[in-house]
């Protein structure tokens, strides 16, 4: 979960002015409010998630207290390789999320034959990443995807039409699958060099080495 801190700071002769502070996850921000608080000068302190929900900091810590054994601070990096020659489709997804102050690394991989395009295997590899989350039972939370597609994320982002009926179906099934567990999806797009994880799974994936690994970090 990411927020930003809001506050009013107040200086030793009643001078007050407002600082907004950049998106850092919920547990910097607790820490680094509980610092200013001990100031004494810090004052009005409010969370602002990506959904431009406000917190207290008692609502925050409380929040993150009831979350602590499922998975969260969840970003799924995904990446789909297409074979022109033999028709066939890598996926690769690493999911990065933290559960019981501990942090975890999943990696997995898939084949399949019936997609035609890079465009179709780059939202399958969204898809297949979405299906991961379900089985680690991700729900109603804000969950970042990385991809290095621009076609994927800026269609998804809004910022690109989708005019290719095949690549709508998608997008349709996508918004579906990502409404019916409550996921609010933030999607970011990076250079291929920035995905190389994901990338490589795809690329294991077309030549035949299946991945499934969880590992703790």
């Amino acid at each position: 979960m990411k927020v930003r801190i809001e506050l009013t700071y107040k200086t030793p002769k009643g001078i007050e002015t407002v600082f907004r502070s950049d998106d850092m996850s919920a547990g910097e921000g607790i820490i680094i409010a509980e610092d200013l608080e001990k100031s004494g000068r810090a004052k009005n302190i409010r969370f602002i998630d990506t959904l431009e929900t406000s917190w207290t900091l008692k609502e925050l810590k409380e929040y993150m207290t009831e979350i602590k054994t499922e998975p969260h601070n969840v970003t799924v990096y995904f990446d789909g390789g297409f074979d022109l020659e033999t028709k066939r489709s890598g996926l690769g997804c690493a999911i990065y999320y933290e559960q019981n102050d501990k942090s975890f690394r999943l990696r997995k991989n898939a084949l399949v034959k019936e997609l035609q395009t890079n465009n179709d295997a780059e939202y399958a590899a969204l898809h297949f990443g979405i299906q991961e989350l379900e089985a680690l039972d991700i729900h109603h939370l804000s969950v970042t995807f990385v991809g290095d597609s621009q076609v994927v994320v800026n269609q998804l982002n809004g910022e690109w039409p989708c005019l290719e009926e095949e690549l709508s179906k998608w997008v349709d099934r996508i918004e579906n699958k990502l409404k019916q567990s409550g996921i609010h999806p933030v999607f970011e797009l990076v250079s291929r060099k920035g995905n190389q994880e994901a990338d490589k799974l795809a690329s294991q994936a077309l030549q035949e080495i299946e991945i499934t690994s969880t590992i703790q970090l």
